[in-house]
Parts: structure tokens; sequence; C-alpha cells
């Protein structure tokens, strides 16, 4: 967690936090278009920003976009923010956001969170897809279903109530998930089109016994309710996972 403030200590960071929040999924050239400095220093700000885990990037042909991480504020958020304080906080910074926010130019095209766990892939395909596990950081929701490319499934709370279902994708064990999300606990969220979820799961290039898990929302339509939530919720579920397989835990109830 020091890089995490070492990295935020720098004005210009946090200026680059900022017009990634404003709009993911930013080249190169689209962000030092907003800073008085050269390439060069933009490259190294970010490179800062991406090890300490608040940003993200992805390769696109040629192009290489930058994702702002919300996993590793939330666990600076989840460290000292009570939980009974927590509806306030949510509160108070919703009503600032409505406030303060101007209309939208273009919506987001994705939502990327990444998170850095230290286990194997295998570990955290297990964490994934077993029903038992994922019952203890994913909203207390059960996947059921069977785990193959084309198959349903759903998520179940205890109460029996299904909160979500889709269908499996892509398997390919254990580094990569793909499936079709609908959300069922709102009114509002069952009239949507379902959206997608990439899960990626990688070894740390530098860190032995490290895995990165990459989770991926695109293919929803402009500014639907399913992306407000999950742009919240994703973040925790990570979390939870990290908290889960690191420490035998749980990171909410």
């Amino acid at each position: 967690m020091d890089d995490i403030f070492k990295a935020l200590a720098d004005p210009s960071r946090r200026t680059l936090l900022d017009l990634l929040y404003e709009k993911d999924g930013r080249t190169l050239n689209d962000l030092c278009a907003h800073l008085q400095m050269s390439r060069f220093g933009v490259m190294k700000h970010l490179r800062i920003l991406e090890e300490a885990g608040l940003l993200t990037t992805r390769k696109v042909g040629r192009e290489k976009y930058h994702y702002l991480n919300p996993a590793s504020i939330r666990q600076i958020y989840d460290r000292w923010v009570s939980k009974y304080a927590e509806p306030w906080v949510s509160g108070l910074s919703l009503l600032k956001k409505e406030l303060e926010s101007e209309p939208a130019m273009e919506p987001k095209p994705r939502h990327v969170s990444r998170i850095a766990i230290k286990t194997s892939l295998e570990q955290v395909w297990n964490a994934l897809t077993n029903p038992s596990l994922t019952s203890k950081y994913w909203y207390n929701g059960s996947l059921r279903g069977e785990l193959k490319a084309g198959c349903p499934y759903e998520i179940w709370n205890p109460q029996g109530q299904v909160q979500a279902k889709g269908e499996f994708l892509a398997v390919e064990p254990p580094r990569r998930l793909v499936m079709s999300w609908q959300l069922l606990i709102q009114p509002e969220t069952t009239e949507e089109k379902p959206s997608r979820l990439t899960w990626e799961i990688e070894p740390h290039a530098e860190f032995a016994g490290v895995t990165l898990v990459t989770v991926v929302h695109d293919e929803f339509e402009e500014a639907p309710v399913t992306s407000r939530i999950l742009e919240e919720g994703l973040p925790i579920v990570l979390s939870g996972m990290k908290t889960l397989i690191e420490t035998g835990g749980a990171l909410t109830t």
C-alpha cells in the first residue's frame, strides 16, 4: 500500500487518474495532450501508476489503452472506512457527484479492474468457479452451472433467489473465463440486454508466486444500471477474492 500513496503524492499522476476517471481507455497521445510535459515524462508517470496498481493497460493492435483500476483504491477504503459509516459516505459521494456532474460526452466502452493475489493460477480459477467459494466473496452468490462453453449458469443467494444469470461463452482453465451477464436484483436490470464479463488470470511478470486477476466488463448499452452497479461492485468482488485466498477470511459479510 506504500506504493499507492507514493504514486498519489505527485500532482501530475493525480491529474492522469482524474483524466482516466473522466474518460476511461485513453491512449498515451490522448493523455499527453492534457499535460505540459514531455511524452517520456508522461510515460514515466503512467508506469509508476501501473506498478502501484492504480491503472491497468490493454493493447489493441498498435494502440495501448489505459484504464483506471478501482480495486487498489477500494483496498484503502476497505481498510479505514468503518462499515457503519459506509452508507453515509456512499450517499454523500453520490450526492456530490450528481450536483457537480456534467453530461458525459460519450459512454465508457468498458470497465477494467485488476488485482494481484499471492497464489497460483489454479487457486484463483478454483475460487472463481467453485460455488462454495464464490459464495464467500461474490456478494454471497453461489455460482451454479456446468462449466462448459455454451452452457447456462445462475448465481444464487442464500435465500434461494437468483441474483444473476447468463451463459459461459469461453472456458479456458486456469487462465480465462468469459460469461454473458444479466443482473436480476433490480427491476431495471432485468429489462437490459446481457453484457459480458471476461476474467483473465496470468502470472505476474516480476514476482514469483503472484497472480494477476483482471476482469473486463463490456458489451453493455449506453449508461445502463448494470454497468453502474458493476463499476462499484467488481472491485469489491476482486478484493474479496484476494482476502479469501490470502487469509481464508471474508472481506464483507
